[in-house]
């Protein structure tokens, strides 16, 4: 199947003048992550010169220097260059998604008018590191291809009741919160015709920066010690699962310094953290490990996807699903820091889906008294 991708770069020009300059952001963040410009000439597959030319170039255009040599050290980026590679990462964190969604929909467009044609899976789920890894290998199967939209756990339910996707990916909390969150997609569900399948179980707490300077274990330690938040957006799930953590522990969101300050994937808000801009987040351990921020855990999450009964005998699905239970895939996943495969590809009725939690519930209940 066709891919496409949509790529972003980053051009500035002075206010006054038509000369532009392109700064490419991966290499500076080689240098940042190796203190080696061999290093970030090789990963670019250019020269040793050619890249000290460019960088030097950089400088002379901004009035400020991106790198500076220290003497038995390598070199390292100075203030303004880590700032520009911060800025990059999260604003590749924050489109990445929207401009995967993108590419997906230039697809769609011009398919009809190619000679290929795949089996297409239409996926509609909520952004996540497993289902990115599912794509992956997906994408490597032959005679069947992936339309993946991001979208929140409540439009992919949407979606699929409007025949407007084959698998809609829901993510669901253990515990006390379980209950409250399959209240909110039960409507959406139809025991007759939908069939759910197990995917992969992740962990969710708080993403802080490194060392945890401000030792923040728990809700309560963000209101408490003044920590500067950013948020999700309104429509994610993790912003709806957040907002329900609060209620649940009374606390205030006006009380959170930067409640209302919001990022639109887990990568996104942990870019924002990492780069200095804030002390705490909340979303998957992976998002933190992979920006080398410290973590708390606060609960587990299953994650779902939701399908039709008569897609789930199709030929395509069946493959779907034999990937899933596969060795590569989980091999990809328990490379995923927090994510673990959950009887993966295994499906469930709706029936035994809500049984299963209603009794849980039910048996929490009974401890409790």
């Amino acid at each position: 199947m066709l891919q496409i991708e949509i790529e972003t770069v980053w051009r500035f020009r002075q206010e006054g003048s038509p000369q532009t300059i392109v700064v490419m952001l991966g290499v500076l963040n080689e240098i940042r992550k190796t203190g080696k410009l061999t290093s970030a000439a090789t990963h670019a597959q250019l020269s040793y010169r050619h890249v000290w030319n460019l960088v030097e170039q950089w400088s002379a255009f901004f009035g400020a220097p991106l790198v500076e040599t220290r003497r038995g050290k390598g070199t390292a980026l100075t203030a303004f260059g880590e700032k520009l590679v911060w800025a990059g990462q999260r604003m590749q964190a924050r489109l990445g998604p929207q401009l995967e969604n993108l590419a997906q929909e230039l697809v769609t467009e011009i398919k009809p008018f190619l000679h290929q044609r795949p089996s297409v899976i239409r996926v509609h789920a909520s952004h996540g590191y497993a289902v990115s890894k599912l794509r992956e290998l997906l994408d490597h199967e032959s005679g069947i291809g992936v339309d993946l939209r991001y979208v929140s756990n409540q439009n992919s339910l949407v979606s699929l009741a409007q025949g407007a996707c084959d698998l809609s990916g829901v993510h669901l909390p253990r515990g006390e919160l379980r209950a409250q969150s399959v209240q909110a997609c039960r409507e959406w569900l139809d025991p007759r015709e939908n069939r759910v399948i197990h995917f992969v179980t992740r962990e969710m707490g708080l993403m802080l920066k490194r060392g945890n300077p401000l030792k923040i274990t728990s809700l309560k330690d963000i209101v408490d010690r003044k920590a500067r938040f950013v948020n999700r957006d309104h429509d994610s799930g993790t912003r709806l699962l957040f907002d329900q953590l609060l209620a649940l522990h009374r606390i205030d969101e006006a009380r959170i310094n930067g409640a209302q300050q919001m990022e639109f994937t887990h990568a996104a808000v942990a870019a924002y953290v990492a780069s200095g801009m804030a002390d705490v987040s909340f979303g998957v351990e992976a998002a933190a490990r992979q920006f080398g921020l410290d973590f708390v855990r606060l609960l587990t999450e299953d994650y779902f996807f939701v399908c039709r009964r008569s897609f789930l005998e199709t030929e395509p699905m069946q493959r779907v699903l034999g990937v899933m239970k596969g060795s590569e895939f989980h091999k990809a996943v328990a490379a995923l820091p927090g994510y673990v495969t959950a009887n993966s590809g295994s499906v469930s009725t709706v029936q035994e889906f809500l049984s299963s939690v209603d009794g849980k519930t039910a048996a929490r209940g009974k401890r409790k008294k």
